[in-house]
C-alpha cells in the first residue's frame, strides 16, 4: 500500500487572546512579533520545513492582519523596489514562497479547538494533517530539524496519529492533557489513554502534549458526532481518545524547546532568547543585558551617560 505524505497543515487562530489585552484587542496575538517575525509566521516557517505546502488558517472576526501578512503587498514591494532595497524586498517576498498555498476558513463561534479543526475539514478532505498552535512557539535543536519535521519524519513510518510530547514537572500536570502507554522506541510511545490536566496525584505520566499534532482524517468523523465538553467546547482531546479505540496514536518525545506563548512570561523568554540568537541584533543585546542595571534613578542614569 502506498504511504500518505503529509501535505497540508491547520492553524486554528481564531482565538481572542485574552490574556495579552488591550495589545490584543484590535491585532491578532497570532501576530505579536518576537524580535522581527510574529508567532504565526514561526509557525508556517516549521511546517513548510517538514515539507508542508498547503497552509489552512482557521480564522475569526478581527484576524484581517493574518490574511494580509500572507498576501502580497504590492505598494511596499514596488515602493522597496524603487528604493534598491533588493534585501528587504526579498524578505517581503519569502513570507509566502511560490509553491506554497494559503486557504483561510472562518470559525463562526468560539468552540474550542477540536471545532476550529473540524471547521477545516473540507479543505483538508481526506489526507493527514498537521495541526499546529501558534501560541506554542517550538525551536527544534541547534542545526537540527525543526518539531514538524521531526514529526513528518515518525508519521512517514508509522501512518497514525502522532502527538508532541514533552515531559514537565509533576505540579505542572494540571496545565496539559497527559499521556501515558507503551513506549515503543527510544522517544515514541503508544498512546494507551489521556487526561486532560490532571492533578498530580492523578496523573498517569509526566508526558504533556505540546502544539503540535498529526492526524488522520478519522478524527473528523469523531469531532462531528462528539458532544460538547468542558465550557461547552468540542474539545480535540476528546476527538484524538475517541480516535484511539479504533487506531493507533502514538507520542513522540521531540528534540527542541516550547515557549509558551499565550502566556505572557513564556512571550518574554522567547523575545529573549531568540534576540541573543538573531544574527543581527544577537551581539548588541548580550552586551546590552551584560550592563543592564536595574534600579537606579533617573539621575543616577543621567550621570552614567554623559561618563561614557
Amino acid at each position: 500500500m502506498q504511504k500518505s505524505t503529509l501535505k497540508k497543515a491547520v492553524f486554528p487562530v481564531a482565538g481572542l487572546g485574552t490574556r495579552f489585552l488591550p495589545a490584543t484587542k484590535a491585532s491578532p496575538k497570532e501576530m505579536l512579533p518576537i524580535v522581527d517575525k510574529p508567532l504565526i509566521q514561526y509557525a508556517v516557517e516549521e511546517a513548510y520545513s517538514a515539507g508542508i505546502r498547503d497552509m489552512i488558517f482557521v480564522t475569526g472576526r478581527n484576524k484581517r492582519a493574518i490574511e494580509d501578512h500572507f498576501d502580497t503587498a504590492y505598494e511596499l514591494e514596488t515602493e522597496l523596489e524603487k528604493a534598491e532595497k533588493h534585501e528587504l524586498l526579498s524578505l517581503v517576498r519569502s513570507v509566502q514562497p511560490d509553491d506554497m498555498t494559503v486557504s483561510f476558513v472562518r470559525q463562526p463561534r468560539s468552540l474550542g479547538l477540536g471545532h476550529a479543526v473540524l471547521c477545516a475539514e473540507h479543505l483538508v478532505g481526506n489526507e493527514p494533517f498537521a495541526v499546529l498552535l501558534a501560541d506554542d512557539l517550538m525551536v527544534g535543536p541547534q542545526g537540527g530539524m525543526s518539531v514538524m519535521a521531526q514529526m513528518a519524519e515518525q508519521f512517514q513510518e508509522l501512518q497514525q496519529s502522532i502527538l508532541a510530547v514533552q515531559e514537565v514537572p509533576a505540579e505542572q500536570t494540571r496545565r496539559y492533557g497527559i499521556v501515558a502507554g507503551e513506549m515503543v522506541g527510544e522517544h515514541l510511545m503508544k498512546v494507551s489513554h489521556m487526561v486532560e490536566k490532571p492533578a498530580p496525584e492523578a496523573a498517569p505520566s509526566r508526558m504533556a502534549v505540546a502544539g503540535r499534532y498529526i492526524l488522520t482524517p478519522a478524527v473528523f468523523e469523531l469531532l462531528r458526532h462528539q458532544p460538547q465538553g468542558a465550557g461547552g467546547e468540542i474539545q480535540l482531546t476528546d476527538g484524538i481518545a475517541g480516535l484511539m479505540q479504533h487506531e493507533s496514536v502514538y507520542a513522540f518525545q521531540y528534540q527542541g524547546k516550547r515557549y509558551d506563548c499565550g502566556s505572557k512570561e513564556g512571550f518574554l523568554e522567547a523575545t529573549v532568547e531568540l534576540a541573543l540568537q538573531h544574527p543581527e541584533v544577537g551581539a548588541y543585546f548580550r552586551n546590552y543585558l551584560d550592563h543592564l542595571q536595574i534600579g537606579w534613578s533617573g539621575k543616577e542614569r543621567r550621570a552614567e551617560n554623559l561618563e561614557r
